[in-house]
């Protein structure tokens, strides 16, 4: 694992403990209730709302580039917002590290 995909990782981890005592607290809907209470809240929802949003079509870019698919962290990101992207980024980078592996030193100088 690189610095990148332990940075993610613990980024995933620290969102995904919030997210839990957020639901434990308040339920999945009684989250988006004390969101959407007030304009300050409703106002960071669509700030949200459009970076996932934008990131959803880069990670579909991406990955048509890679040749790989990018439904299941699209589900994700609708799903548990930023989940998805930092699950995408994990993989991705994990693909990165796997492909410098695999080029031999007489590939690169050729």
């Amino acid at each position: 694992m690189n610095r990148k995909q332990l940075a993610l990782s613990t980024a995933l981890i620290v969102l995904l403990a919030m997210d839990a005592y957020s639901i434990h607290l308040y339920g999945y809907i009684g989250f988006f209730r004390m969101v959407l209470a007030n304009f300050a809240g409703v106002t960071a929802f669509v700030d949200l709302a459009i970076a996932l949003v934008l990131i959803i079509v880069w990670m579909g870019d991406d990955a048509r580039q890679r040749n790989v698919t990018a439904i299941p962290y699209i589900f994700l990101t609708v799903a548990l917002g930023s989940v998805g992207p930092l699950l995408y980024l994990i993989r991705r980078f994990s693909d990165r590290t796997e492909r410098a592996r695999s080029v031999t030193p007489q590939a690169v100088h050729s």
